[in-house]
């Protein structure tokens, strides 16, 4: 017979097969509830998410949230926004530590199998220009795209019309200006290649 809270979260029987203890599964099961929970003003949202804490999530375009994405969103909250014409993209697998803040306004794409360390910042907006007669004039969105299995260390911020390489690493605290190729080490203010990944 299958308890009542496996038949109404299968996903949870699934993970009940392996060797995970019942504390585990618990805690499994609950980040999987939290997913359905605050995922659920996403356009798109795949199998098994796990959610930790309390993401705020805004939804106004398209937020399309990958399968077995992790939001481990507990000592600061995971913000997520996307405006009216704006794409939010996380691909399958990815994890997102605490403090994160991803903005969409046109196009932010992150690809499957990413890791962003906690307090990363992502805009594809400037939403000021440098020019004092114009500052309060929003600037053109740029889209930012992150490649498969890229790895932004802890406060990374990464701004409009960004595209990091597949599986290039940026080291923690770096402002990202311009774009990274594939298999890079990238760190500073602004990011600069320190030296490529063996493939």
């Amino acid at each position: 017979m299958i308890p009542p809270f496996e038949r109404l979260f299968p996903e949870v029987r699934a993970m009940s097969v392996g060797r995970a203890t019942p504390a585990q599964i618990w805690n499994d099961g609950l980040a999987l509830m939290r997913a359905r929970w605050y995922l659920r003003r996403a356009t798109s949202v795949g199998e098994r998410p796990r959610v930790w804490g309390r993401p705020v999530i805004r939804n106004l375009g398209s937020l399309i949230i990958g399968q077995r994405v992790t939001l481990f969103s507990t000592a600061i909250p995971i913000q997520l926004t996307t405006e009216a014409d704006g794409t939010l993209e996380i691909g399958a697998r990815t994890f997102m530590n605490y403090g994160c803040s991803i903005l969409a306004t046109k196009l932010v794409s992150i690809g499957p199998d990413c890791k962003l360390g906690m307090d990363v910042l992502m805009m594809d907006n400037d939403f000021h220009q440098i020019d004092p007669a114009k500052r309060w004039v929003r600037p053109s969105s740029a889209p930012v795209v992150l490649e498969e299995n890229v790895w932004l260390g802890a406060r990374v911020i990464v701004l409009s019309g960004v595209r990091i390489g597949a599986n290039s690493v940026v080291a923690a605290g770096s402002v990202v200006t311009r774009d990274i190729p594939p298999y890079s080490l990238a760190a500073g203010q602004p990011a600069r290649v320190i030296r490529s990944i063996d493939r």
